[in-house]
């Protein structure tokens, strides 16, 4: 499936964002905040995820993506990034199974050339087991960066085009690592930061953004409903005007 990107045609605006992406920000800093070790951070910080995606499944919202482990995270401790990755073995083992009760799909994008075949396995075979799931997508970007997401889909749109010289963005975007998705409709950060991070540079052209200082392990569903309710606030013009906007209500309306 193709989608169009916003910049050359207007998406359809919904009351609820279709999709919602998320840095899910602050895990270490709600752990230091208590005098627990990092690691109770992220340990709480994956109970949130669940909290999440039970809560958009419930507001019909049909794509949530994560920014679980970015290609920066590398630069971390190893101890922590050791710890990172048996977190993310443990929840596959543990969630797969009820998100495929649940009609959720799972998928994992990102240079997983990086994690050891037990992991790489491990998500080969979730994909599988949910590809048929159409209730809820989720995404967990693992090992993802923005600009890696770029330059790999250039390579992949060159290779199979050989020869050609020039191309669109439709086509471009049909390499991505979010192809199957919608550019999302709202963007939020947790843990009071206020920037991107290399996360969907592309994608993010025309999304809504939300900030907030709550830690990821206290953003729940109250705090969701939050961040909707900015959302429904927006006015999405993609470059139109006001007016415009106005005109094309009344006419609906009629």
């Amino acid at each position: 499936m193709t989608l169009s990107s916003s910049t050359q045609a207007v998406p359809e605006v919904s009351l609820v964002p279709r999709h919602i992406a998320i840095i899910m920000d602050g895990n270490g800093r709600w752990a230091t905040k208590r005098f627990m070790p990092r690691v109770a951070g992220h340990v709480k910080g994956v109970e949130a995820v669940r909290g999440i995606v039970e809560a958009c499944a419930m507001q019909g919202v049909e794509y949530v993506t994560f920014f679980a482990f970015s290609s920066e995270n590398w630069r971390r401790p190893e101890e922590e990034v050791s710890l990172l990755m048996r977190l993310f073995v443990t929840a596959l083992e543990r969630e797969v199974s009820k998100m495929h009760a649940n009609g959720i799909r799972l998928k994992i994008v990102g240079d997983l050339s990086r994690f050891d075949d037990k992991l790489r396995n491990m998500i080969i075979a979730a994909e599988r087991k949910t590809a048929g799931n159409t209730r809820l997508t989720v995404t967990v970007c693992a090992n993802y960066g923005g600009r890696w997401d770029i330059m790999q889909g250039v390579r992949k749109m060159i290779a199979a085009n050989p020869g050609a010289t020039d191309f669109s963005e439709e086509q471009l975007a049909s390499f991505l690592s979010l192809a199957y998705a919608p550019e999302p409709d709202l963007f939020i950060r947790t843990g009071g930061e206020e920037r991107i991070s290399n996360f969907l540079l592309w994608q993010l052209a025309y999304t809504e953004l939300y900030f907030t200082d709550t830690y990821w392990p206290d953003f729940d569903a109250n705090a969701l409903g939050l961040a909707i309710a900015s959302y429904q606030k927006r006015e999405r013009r993609f470059g139109r005007t006001s007016e415009q906007l106005t005109e094309q209500t009344s006419v609906v309306k009629c």
